[in-house]
């Protein structure tokens, strides 16, 4: 069957590189990766995806599949083969009285967001309103409410899946439970999902947001006193200290353009509860204070401007042991030297709904880390590459003696494959078993990739 043979069985667009939409289908957010698809399938529905598979396998051609295409290592798109774009797959049911979203696999969470809010409702998703909630998901997902409701991975009520067999099944804890168990942390290695029924908490639509910025020449002991705040704070509130140089805009004076600072980004469930946040405010004196309840769906945007699409991106990521006055003189020492115009780096507090939550439950195994910890690099020079590339490198590699050794799959930057094992722990060895049950043959290996044999 050809591409143009094709056509006929799929409810979408089939492209090839000279068909008007092809580059904006194969577009990633991070513009590291330009990568060449020898046919897109845009599909719309779930029988789409499994005629699409078939021509694959039958073709033998190398299958990609394409979500948010948030991915750091821009894994959700290959060089050559048949990409399986998922990005037009928008619908979004939510039921207010079950408390439940139904979402197609191109739905992002700024669109699922904006469903919910609209009953009051939300569920943990990443903070950047692109990013896909599928591809977030089947790797963990974590955000502003995970303290409090879990990770995205924990919400998952049920995955309708399309198999490498091409069969449409549906993942639940009632049917298929071993698919689902590796579905919920095992990235996209099992098969296509191409909706998820995902659990609602009452969120908003108003909630405590805002930003706390102090000069980065304080960080040792601000961080010191962030370690110490959070060991009480309530888990409805979630505090991300992020470091980055202020950049050149009017909210700034001029004579601190490029200056680090150590930003306290904050969210707390309850609008009116700024005695939680005040010690916060009370550490130094501050660059900015601005703290204030917010729309929901406003501050899941937050960090949009800061992470445009088309910048180019590196990521280097721990799981930490914890906050330690060594991981944070460490940081203390690498910050100032950061590379990189969109480059930041941060602490993830776990603990809470997290850590409830046994290791072994779902695929998802990063559980016990106290703190995760990210250098995310960002720059638009593809001549900086070795310059940014090389400080995060060599920033990560002075982290690692206080870490545990685990790390979120979703954070892995494309080159590092060896991690994939560190990244599920214990759960590695039944993830192998079950790629061999449902994927046998490995065709969804464009992604941080479990083997099948």
């Amino acid at each position: 069957m050809s591409a143009d043979d094709l056509a006929p069985h799929i409810t979408g667009d089939v492209l090839t590189p000279d068909t008007p939409g092809y580059d904006e289908s194969r577009s990633m957010w991070n513009a590291r990766a330009d990568r060449r698809p020898d046919v897109i399938v845009r599909c719309t529905d779930a029988a789409g995806v499994a005629a699409a598979l078939e021509h694959a396998q039958r073709k033998g051609l190398r299958v990609s599949v394409k979500g948010g295409g948030h991915s750091y290592a821009a894994n959700s798109v290959a060089d050559g083969g048949l990409l399986i774009d998922l990005s037009a797959m928008k619908a979004v049911q939510v039921d207010p009285v079950a408390r439940t979203a139904t979402i197609g696999a191109g739905v992002t969470c700024g669109e699922l967001d904006a469903a919910t809010q609209k009953h009051g409702l939300a569920t943990p998703t990443p903070t950047v309103s692109s990013v896909g909630v599928v591809g977030a998901a089947l790797g963990g997902g974590g955000g502003y409410l995970s303290r409090k409701y879990g990770l995205t991975v924990d919400n998952i009520l049920s995955a309708r899946v399309v198999t490498a067999d091409g069969r449409e099944v549906t993942a639940a804890a009632s049917e298929h439970p071993d698919l689902f168990w590796a579905l919920r942390g095992g990235g996209g290695n099992f098969g296509v999902v191409t909706a998820l029924e995902l659990r609602l908490h009452e969120v908003g639509p108003q909630v405590l947001s805002g930003q706390i910025i102090y000069p980065f020449h304080d960080a040792a002991k601000l961080l010191r006193s962030f370690r110490d705040f959070m060991a009480a704070a309530p888990e409805e509130l979630q505090v991300y200290p992020f470091m980055f140089r202020i950049p050149p805009i009017d909210a700034f004076p001029p004579e601190l353009h490029g200056d680090p600072v150590i930003d306290f980004v904050l969210c707390h469930q309850d609008p009116e509860a700024a005695e939680d946040v005040q010690p916060l405010r009370e550490l130094g004196e501050t660059i900015l204070d601005a703290v204030a309840p917010a729309p929901y769906v406003q501050v899941q945007q937050g960090f949009d401007a800061n992470l445009p699409a088309g910048q180019r991106y590196y990521s280097k990521a721990h799981d930490l042991r914890g906050l330690t006055d060594a991981a944070i003189d460490t940081v203390v020492e690498h910050v100032p030297d950061m590379r990189g115009a969109f480059t930041a780096t941060y602490f993830d507090p776990g603990g809470g709904a997290i850590a409830r939550v046994d290791p072994s439950a779902t695929a998802y195994a990063g559980r016990d880390a106290p703190y995760g910890f990210q250098i995310l690099a960002g720059w638009t020079d593809a001549s900086e590459d070795a310059s940014v590339m090389g400080w995060a490198a060599d920033f990560h590699a002075a982290m690692a003696p206080h870490a545990t050794g685990g790390v979120y799959v979703n954070l892995l930057a494309e080159d590092e494959p060896d991690r994939v094992p560190a990244a599920y722990g214990a759960n590695y060895a039944r993830l192998t078993e079950l790629k061999r049950t449902w994927d046998p043959n490995n065709v969804f290996r464009s992604n941080h990739n479990i083997p099948s044999g």
